[in-house]
């Protein structure tokens, strides 16, 4: 379990309680979620007709709690934050356009047409569990830091991670957690990394690293598992493991030595690249790409052509 007197949190984190109050403009919002890699809608007014409550080029900021800035206000704003929320909720990438007939869709008296841009932002790409502070732990955050992933970092020493990682100037994507040196606080920590997490292990203790491969491999929805060392390592570690209980196939999903193919450094820096690439080649594979992304033109031609 994550100890109560664990390091805050590094980074502008937006919890609940920081969106609660509302008082960002669209634009600052905007830039927090962004640095934050937290999901969120921009909302745009892009196009208007008759009389509406407000100009295009008007933004609100929408995110599962809260809202920043206005369209507006009224039925027709709520419709838009619902039509935003839903698309957070489906996990949408890609834009899309509402039309908002005022006197129908929206029951407002003003009786005008809008267009809105609906623009999701899904968050963060990744989410990677790194177990260890040592010189290749600090080597990847550093690499990682400019990366849309979110990172949470967790060792058991005390005065493990680098003051660089405690401060405000701390990279906003970045959580650390402290946890006890035991079997059952590593069992406790894998037990809350969030589904699809990418995990690497590397911390200064053999027996910590068993410990969290072990638990590691009893999650069947992480993205990937990696583990620092050599291929003696491994082998001694696979069969503690494999009496342990852990299946042949279980046993294949776990990465050592971890590191792309072909990079031999032994630097700290340079094992670090060799890591962050190998990550990269473990993306999700996408769907064949469609020519036509995005708003069909048709619907664009509707929307803003000249009887508009």
């Amino acid at each position: 379990m994550l100890r109560p007197d664990a390091p805050p949190q590094a980074g502008p984190d937006l919890a609940e309680h920081d969106l609660a109050g509302h008082d960002l403009a669209w634009h600052a919002a905007l830039h927090r979620l962004q640095e934050a890699a937290r999901p969120h809608v921009l909302a745009s007014l892009v196009g208007a007709a008759g009389s509406t409550p407000r100009e295009p080029g008007t933004k609100m900021v929408i995110t599962a709690e809260a809202t920043f800035d206005t369209l507006g206000g009224g039925s027709f704003e709520y419709q838009v934050i619902a039509a935003a929320r839903e698309a957070l909720a489906r996990g949408e990438r890609a834009p899309r356009l509402e039309a908002f007939p005022l006197g129908g869709r929206s029951g407002q008296c003003c009786g005008g047409y809008l267009h809105v841009l609906i623009e999701p932002f899904a968050g963060a790409e990744r989410r990677i569990a790194l177990f260890g502070a040592g010189h290749v732990g600090q080597a990847l955050v550093g690499l990682m830091a400019p990366l849309p992933w979110r990172l949470d970092w967790l060792d058991s020493r005390a005065d493990a991670f680098p003051a660089w990682a405690t401060d405000e100037a701390a990279p906003p994507r970045l959580r650390l957690h402290r946890m006890d040196n035991e079997p059952e606080t590593a069992t406790a920590a894998v037990a809350a990394l969030p589904p699809g997490s990418d995990a690497l292990v590397m911390t200064h203790d053999h027996s910590e690293d068993l410990w969290l491969i072990d638990a590691l491999l009893r999650r069947d929805d992480l993205a990937s598992i990696g583990l620092i060392g050599s291929s003696s390592k491994w082998a001694s570690f696979k069969r503690r493991l494999a009496e342990a209980g852990h299946e042949a196939d279980t046993l294949a999903r776990v990465r050592c030595p971890i590191g792309i193919t072909g990079a031999t450094g032994k630097r700290p820096y340079e094992i670090a690249l060799a890591v962050v690439a190998e990550l990269l080649t473990l993306a999700p594979d996408q769907p064949p790409r469609s020519d036509r992304r995005g708003i069909a033109p048709e619907t664009l031609r509707e929307a803003f052509g000249p009887d508009r």
